[in-house]
């Protein structure tokens, strides 16, 4: 990372993530693909700078892993117009979505958020 975003970890507020936006990937999981994104959240603490290891806790045997592209939004906005958004945009990064399926879907199966299956806090 080059320039302001050197302190993301400090100053991230939020992780904000799509889901069963690959229609492929829905379908493999059993999943429906929705008409509109399907918004979930992880907590900052989520996130891992190099050389740092991504802590997997013991108990968790199965754990996924999605190769995402991180867009870090630098500004505050909100309901911006389509001509707006890359003025916005700070720059990308490689993202790993870390996901234990396990709990998960233990999780789907209460009506429980799933954040734990995600965040690993």
């Amino acid at each position: 990372m080059t320039g302001s975003l050197k302190n993301f970890r400090s100053i991230c507020k939020k992780i904000i993530c799509i889901g069963r936006n690959y229609s492929e990937h829905a379908s493999e999981l059993g999943n429906v693909v929705p008409s509109k994104p399907m918004i979930f959240m992880k907590p900052p603490s989520a996130f891992v700078l190099e050389p740092n290891k991504i802590i997997i806790p013991s108990e968790w045997d199965e754990l996924h892993h999605e190769v995402e592209l991180g867009v870090i939004i630098d500004k505050q906005c909100r309901n911006i117009d389509k001509d707006q958004v890359e003025a916005n945009i700070g720059g990308y990064c490689l993202a790993l979505d870390m996901t234990a399926r396990k709990v998960q879907d233990q999780l789907k199966k209460q009506g429980h958020p799933w954040l734990l299956a995600k965040g690993f806090d």
